[in-house]
C-alpha cells in the first residue's frame, strides 16, 4: 500500500479520536473532572485473581495479567495490551477467541499448518493457539479452536514476553501473547439461556448460571454449558460443539482462590482447507460460500482442562501465590489439503492426498512465587520471584497415502472422490506411541522502583530459563537422534538455557498521560543442523552437522505514550524486533540470519458520548528479510505480514428507543506477499460487520435481550490471510456473509 494511504488511515482514526473526546466533554455530565473519572476505580495491584474493572463503555477492562506481575493498570504497564471483556463477547456473538481478537487492530487471524488450528499474528509473528495462556498457565486450552463462553476475558499483550511468561512450549509468542481468563460468578445471582440460529443451519443453545454466597459473598460458583450443531455458512461444512465449564472462586480479606475446570468436544465435518499457490501463480478466489473440501474429511478434538490458582497476603506488603494446571485432549483428523496446480487445459486444476492424523496429549504445567514491597528512603521497592514449569506428553500416528497417489480436483468445481486407502504409516492410529516430549523450567526476578510519588516506574529483571525436547520414532520409539559427521558425536534431543532480561519505564507525565519504553527479548528453540544442506553449488556437509543451536534471541525494543480521560483511552506504540534464524555461513550453520519487523500501533476504545461507545485502531507494518543465506530474498517483504491493519468500530444506544443498540465495525487488511521473493501476493480486502440488539425489560428481575448480527455484509470474496507458520504462503478463503441471531432470557 502506498505511504500516503498509511497516512490517510492514521490520520483519520487520529481525529476520530479527537472527535470523540470532544462530542464526551460537550455530552457528559460536568460534574466530574477527567481525574475524578480516573480515580473511580480500584485495581488490586499485582493480584493473581481479581481482575480488573471494565472501562468506561464495558467493551475493554482497564488492566489485565502481566506475567508474574499479576494485574496492572494499563497506565501502570511498560507494555502495549488490550483486554476485551464478557459483555463485548456477548454482544458480538462471538464463537471463539478469533471472533473476538478480529476487533484488534494489532492482531489478524490466520490457520495452523495442515491443519484447523485457528491462529494469531501479532506484530507480524504467529501465536499458536496452544501457546496461550489460560489463567496465566501456558498449554491448558484445547489446541485448536477455543469457545468464547468460556471466557471472561480475552486479553492480548503485544510484543516480546519470555521475560514475563517464560518461552512458549510450542515455539511462537515472539510478537505477542494472549492470556484467556475463565468465568467468574457475579456479584448478582446470573440466570441465563440463550438461542441462537447460523444462516445454512447452525443451531446454538446455552446456559450460563453464577452464584456468590457465605458471608460477604466470598464464595462463587459459575456453571457453562453450550451446544452448537448443524451447517455453517460455507456449504456442506457442519460443525457440533459440546462444552461444559465449571468456575469457583474465594475472595477473602487476606486470601484469594480460583478454581476452574471445562470439556470441549469440536468436530467439523468436510472443514474447507486451506490452499498452497504454484510456484507461479496465485488462484483466482472461488465462491466463499462454496466449500471444496473432499465430504470425508473431518477435524475433531476432546479436551478436559483446569487450573487452580490461589494467593495469599502473609502481611500488608508480602504475598504469595502458586497456580497449577492439567490438560488431556485427543485429536483425529482426516485431511486433504490441496496444491495449486493449473494447466492450460485445466486452470483451477488443485491436487491433494488424504493425510489421517491421531494425538493425545497431556499437559502439567504450574507457577508459584512471592511478592513484596518495601521503601528504601524516596525510592519504593516491588519484588516479584516466581518460579514455573511445563512438560508436555504427547503421542501421534498417521496414515497417507503418498503424493504420487495424489488426488486431482477443481477448486471452483470440485469433484468428489472415494476415500483413498492409506499407503504409508507412522505409528498405529489406534495406540499412539510418545513422539515429542517438551518441558521447560524457569525462575525469574524483577524489581519495579518507584519515585516521585510513583510517577516513574523503573522495571529491571530477568529469568533464567532451560528449554527441553526430545523426539521419538512413530514405529519403534526410539529416541531420534543426529547423524553426526565422521568423528562426531550423536545429539539426542535439545537441552539448553538461557537467561532472557528486561528493562522497562513509566513516566505519568499527568493524571491522563503516561510515556513507556521497554526491551524485551523473545526466545525460540534452536535449530538441529542438518548434516547435509543443498546450495546453488551443491550439496554441503557442514562441519556442525546434528548440532543442537542455541535457542534464538529476538530483541524487542519499544517506546509508546497512553492516555486516559476517564472515558476514552489510548495507546501509541512504535516497536522494532529482530529475530534470528539459522544460515549456512562458509561450511558452518549459524544463527546469524534475520528478520526485522517494526511498525506503529495506534489504538482507541472508550466511551465517547452518553449514547456511543467506540474500539478501533491502525497498525502500520515495516518487515524485510535480512542478512539471508546467500543473500537470497535480501530486503524482501515477509510472507503473510500487511503493510497495514485498520478497525473501526462503532456501537450506539440508539435515542428515543430505550433498549435497542446498534454497531458496526469495519475491518482492513493491505496487501500481502505469498513468497519470500515477492513475485506473488494476494490484494488487501475490507470487510464490514454490522449488528443490533434490543434489551426487553419483562418485569423487574426478568430481561430478553435479543441479538442480529451479519459479519461481511456486503459478500466479498478474499483471500483472507497467507501463511501462519514461519516460511508456509498457504491461502484461507474468507467467511461468506454471515446471519447470526439470538434471544437471551436472564431470569
Amino acid at each position: 500500500m502506498p505511504a500516503r494511504r498509511s497516512l490517510l488511515l492514521t490520520s483519520s482514526v487520529v481525529a476520530c479520536l479527537i472527535a470523540a473526546q470532544t462530542v464526551s466533554a460537550q455530552t457528559a455530565e460536568p460534574a466530574k473532572s477527567a481525574g475524578d473519572e480516573i480515580l473511580d476505580y480500584v485495581i488490586v495491584t499485582g493480584s493473581q485473581v481479581s481482575l480488573p474493572p471494565d472501562y468506561a463503555g464495558g467493551q475493554v477492562a482497564r488492566g489485565g495479567r502481566v506475567g508474574l506481575f499479576g494485574n496492572l493498570d494499563v497506565m501502570d504497564t511498560p507494555f502495549n495490551s488490550t483486554n476485551f471483556t464478557a459483555e463485548f463477547m456477548r454482544n458480538l456473538q462471538a464463537r471463539s477467541v478469533a471472533d473476538v481478537v478480529q476487533s484488534d487492530p494489532g492482531v489478524r487471524v490466520a490457520r495452523g499448518f495442515g491443519n484447523f488450528q485457528e491462529l494469531y499474528v501479532v506484530r507480524g509473528f504467529p501465536v499458536y493457539s496452544d501457546d496461550m495462556g489460560y489463567n496465566g498457565l501456558y498449554g491448558l486450552l484445547p489446541r485448536q479452536y477455543v469457545a468464547a463462553e468460556f471466557l471472561e476475558r480475552v486479553e492480548v499483550f503485544r510484543g516480546a514476553n519470555s521475560f514475563l511468561n517464560g518461552a512458549a512450549p510450542n515455539g511462537s509468542g515472539v510478537g505477542g501473547s494472549f492470556n484467556l481468563v475463565p468465568k467468574r460468578a457475579p456479584d448478582q445471582d446470573l440466570n441465563r439461556v440463550t438461542l441462537g440460529y447460523e444462516n445454512a443451519g447452525q443451531g446454538y443453545a446455552a446456559a450460563d448460571f453464577g452464584r456468590r454466597f457465605g458471608g460477604d459473598d466470598s464464595f462463587g460458583i459459575r456453571a457453562n454449558a453450550v451446544r452448537r450443531d448443524g451447517e455453517m455458512s460455507v456449504e456442506d461444512q457442519e460443525r457440533q460443539l459440546t462444552m461444559f465449564s465449571l468456575g469457583m472462586d474465594y475472595r477473602g480479606e487476606k486470601a484469594r482462590f480460583s478454581a476452574d475446570f471445562g470439556w470441549q468436544d469440536h468436530n467439523i465435518d468436510a472443514p474447507r482447507p486451506s490452499v498452497t499457490p504454484s510456484t507461479t501463480a496465485i488462484p483466482r478466489v472461488p465462491d466463499a460460500s462454496k466449500n471444496y473440501a473432499q465430504n470425508w474429511t473431518y477435524s475433531g478434538e476432546k479436551d478436559f482442562f483446569g487450573v487452580a490458582r490461589g494467593e495469599f497476603d502473609i502481611t500488608d506488603n508480602i504475598d504469595v501465590w502458586a497456580a497449577v494446571g492439567l490438560r488431556d485432549s485427543e485429536e483425529h483428523n482426516a485431511l486433504a489439503n490441496p496444491t495449486f496446480s493449473p494447466t492450460a487445459a485445466l486452470p483451477n486444476r488443485i491436487t491433494t492426498y488424504l493425510f489421517e492424523n491421531y494425538r493425545e496429549d497431556l499437559v502439567l504445567t504450574g507457577d508459584t512465587g512471592i511478592r513484596f514491597e518495601f521503601d528504601t528512603g524516596p525510592v519504593g521497592h516491588r519484588i516479584s520471584v516466581s518460579g514455573s514449569y511445563f512438560d508436555l506428553d504427547s503421542k501421534n500416528a498417521y496414515v497417507m497415502a503418498l503424493p504420487t497417489t495424489s488426488i486431482v480436483t477443481d477448486l471452483v468445481n470440485p469433484v468428489q472422490v472415494p476415500l483413498p486407502a492409506g499407503t504409508f504409516f507412522g505409528g498405529t492410529i489406534s495406540n499412539p506411541r510418545t513422539t515429542t516430549e517438551i518441558t521447560t523450567k524457569s525462575i525469574a526476578a524483577a524489581d519495579t522502583l518507584s519515585f516521585a510519588d510513583d510517577r516513574l516506574l523503573v522495571t529491571l529483571g530477568a529469568r533464567y530459563q532451560v528449554m527441553e525436547q526430545h523426539t521419538f520414532n512413530y514405529n519403534t520409539g526410539a529416541e531420534n537422534c543426529s547423524t553426526p559427521p565422521p568423528g562426531g558425536t550423536p545429539t539426542c534431543g535439545y537441552d539448553k538455557n538461557v537467561v532472557t532480561p528486561v528493562g522497562a519505564v513509566v513516566f505519568k507525565i499527568a493524571d491522563q498521560f503516561s510515556l513507556y519504553a521497554n526491551y524485551a527479548e523473545g526466545l525460540l528453540q534452536g535449530t538441529q543442523v542438518s548434516t547435509t544442506i543443498s546450495t546453488p553449488s551443491g550439496v554441503v556437509t557442514p562441519i556442525n552437522g546434528g548440532q543442537a543451536l542455541d535457542p534464538f534471541v529476538s530483541t524487542q525494543y519499544e517506546v509508546g505514550a497512553k492516555y486516559d480521560g476517564g472515558t476514552i483511552g489510548g495507546t501509541l506504540s512504535l516497536f522494532r524486533v529482530n529475530q534470528p534464524s539459522a544460515i549456512l555461513a562458509g561450511n558452518v550453520v549459524r544463527d546469524d540470519g534475520e528478520q526485522l519487523n517494526q511498525g506503529i500501533e495506534f489504538s482507541v476504545y472508550g466511551q465517547a458520548a452518553d449514547s456511543v461507545r467506540v474500539l478501533g485502531g491502525v497498525t502500520y507494518l515495516d518487515t524485510e528479510y535480512r542478512k539471508t543465506q546467500f543473500g537470497v530474498n535480501e530486503g524482501n517483504t515477509v510472507i503473510g505480514v500487511p503493510e497495514v491493519q485498520a478497525n473501526a468500530g462503532v456501537e450506539w444506544d440508539v435515542p428515543k428507543l430505550t433498549g435497542l443498540s446498534v454497531d458496526g465495525r469495519v475491518v482492513y487488511t493491505s496487501s500481502q506477499e505469498a513468497n519470500a521473493a515477492n513475485t506473488l501476493s494476494i490484494p488487501s480486502w475490507t470487510r464490514l460487520d454490522l449488528g443490533a440488539r434490543y434489551q426487553w425489560m419483562l418485569d423487574t428481575t426478568k430481561t430478553l435481550t435479543f441479538r442480529a448480527r451479519v459479519d461481511n455484509v456486503t459478500d466479498k470474496n478474499f483471500w483472507a490471510s497467507v501463511g501462519g507458520s514461519a516460511g508456509s504462503n498457504y491461502l484461507v478463503l474468507s467467511s461468506p456473509r454471515t446471519f447470526v441471531i439470538s434471544a437471551s432470557l436472564d431470569f
